[in-house]
């Protein structure tokens, strides 16, 4: 059987996550691989219930500590449901955001403690990781400028992040670099300030060299 493959596509709001998820994943396709296509939050019925919960409304509308919670929920359902039957039957799975977000927004961004995260991550979901996670890095009032331009576009009513100030969405950008810096072997940091041709090359490039 082929094996499961778990990417994640990382990065501070407004940075072009979706498009190279669907760039990632016709890429495996023409290699012959079934490719999921996800999001978080979000993923199953429940999750997207969730999502809309959480990324509308006021900032002051949760709790940190329940924001987590909804988030891990949200990811529970996730794996359980739709990651994990995936990787069993040797699928690839292209997750638009996964736990790094949560490191991110939840741990930088809130204040929550990284090692509780950790060890709720790792009760909740038995402690899965993507096999790669790109992390698309972008100046973040260029982030927050594009990621508002798109919702007021889209009449997207899930700006309660953006509503947050500039300084909120530096410590995410540095939240993921951190990450990275971390973990190399399991981050690749691409710079998302090209053209979009230049950013999908880039995390092509990434990708084949690991299933290369």
């Amino acid at each position: 059987m082929v094996q499961g493959l778990f990417l994640a596509v990382e990065g501070i709001d407004g940075s072009g996550k979706s498009g190279i998820v669907g760039q990632l994943a016709a890429h495996l396709r023409r290699q012959g691989r079934e490719v999921v296509t996800t999001r978080e939050p979000g993923g199953t019925h429940e999750g997207e219930a969730l999502r809309a919960l959480l990324l509308s409304g006021a900032d002051d509308a949760w709790d940190p500590m329940a924001e987590l919670l909804l988030m891990t929920a949200a990811r529970v359902q996730h794996v359980r449901r739709v990651i994990a039957p995936a990787l069993a039957r040797g699928a690839a799975v292209v997750s638009d955001r996964f736990v790094g977000s949560t490191l991110a927004y939840q741990g930088t961004g809130r204040g929550l403690s990284e090692p509780f995260i950790r060890q709720l991550h790792a009760q909740a979901v038995g402690d899965l990781w993507p096999d790669l996670t790109l992390i698309l890095d972008l100046d973040a009032a260029t982030g927050l400028a594009r990621s508002r331009r798109r919702l007021g576009d889209a009449a997207l009513d899930e700006g309660r992040f953006e509503s947050l100030d500039l300084a909120f969405h530096e410590r995410i950008r540095a939240a993921f670099l951190a990450q990275a810096a971390r973990d190399p072997a399991r981050h690749t940091v691409i710079d998302a300030s090209g053209r979009p041709d230049q950013v999908c090359a880039l995390a092509l490039a990434a990708l084949d060299r690991l299933t290369g």
